[in-house]
Parts: C-alpha cells; sequence; structure tokens
C-alpha cells in the first residue's frame, strides 16, 4: 500500500512489472485494486499505475496469505484493518492471523494423512510389481 508519495529515488514499477516481480498476473491486480486489498496505487503523469517497493512488500503479504488458502473475505478485513484503523488494529489482525494459521496447520494435518495413505498405495503397489503381478487396485 503505498503511503507516501514517490520520490525521485523510489523505483516505480509499471504492472507487468509489477506483476513480474510478485508473480500475480496483471488480471489479479487490477481485481486487488478493484476490491480495495491494493489502495493508494500512485499514477504516472500519463495516467497509468506505478508501483512503489512499499506496493511490492504489500503485494508480498497478500501473496503469503493467499498461497496459504487465505479467503478473499479474510484478506479485505486484515487489508481494511492496516488500511483504516493502523496500529488501533493489531489485536484483531493478529487475531485473524492467528485464526488462519490454525487453518494452514489442520490442512497441514489433513494433507499429512493423506500422503501417508499415498504412500502405503505406492508401497503396495512397489510390492506388488516386485512379485511380478499385476492385480490389486
Amino acid at each position: 500500500m503505498t503511503t507516501a508519495p514517490a520520490t525521485a529515488a523510489t523505483t516505480l514499477l509499471t504492472p507487468a512489472e509489477a506483476a513480474a516481480r510478485s508473480g500475480f498476473s496483471l488480471d489479479t491486480l487490477r481485481y486487488y485494486e478493484r476490491i480495495g486489498l491494493l489502495a493508494g496505487i500512485g499514477r504516472a503523469t500519463s495516467g497509468h499505475r506505478r508501483f512503489t517497493s512499499d506496493d511490492l512488500a504489500w503485494l508480498g503479504i497478500l501473496r503469503c496469505l493467499r498461497d496459504t488458502g487465505m479467503p478473499i473475505a479474510d484478506l479485505r478485513e486484515y487489508a481494511e484493518l492496516a488500511r483504516e484503523q493502523g496500529p488501533a488494529s493489531l489485536a484483531a489482525r493478529l487475531d485473524l492471523l492467528e485464526r488462519h494459521d490454525s487453518a494452514v496447520t489442520d490442512r497441514i494435518t489433513a494433507l499429512r494423512a493423506q500422503q501417508e495413505h499415498l504412500r502405503a498405495k505406492i508401497a503396495y503397489y512397489r510390492g506388488e510389481l516386485a512379485r511380478g503381478t499385476e492385480s490389486g487396485s
């Protein structure tokens, strides 16, 4: 989120450059701006959007949260708390992140159990192949 005007020393990135660096598509950047996850994106004199290092840092947070499965509604809540309430929302942001961390832990636990089932099936098939049979499912 851009919090200060760009200075001459600030590197400004085009949307394509910001997309490449953040790993988000241009469409996702536009969508995030439209729904309020990206606010205050600066503009060049031509009117084209320009992203700052602060914007990229914010996109890094969003990338982490999305990659760990945070729903858009929670992302929007987090962004609103950070942007509109600032330090007064630290406890609320902490609560949101702790709930998300718990959900991530639950998903990892479920994935590990599924992986064990998968590995057991792999071991079974390897054993069958070693015995020279093709039966089993």
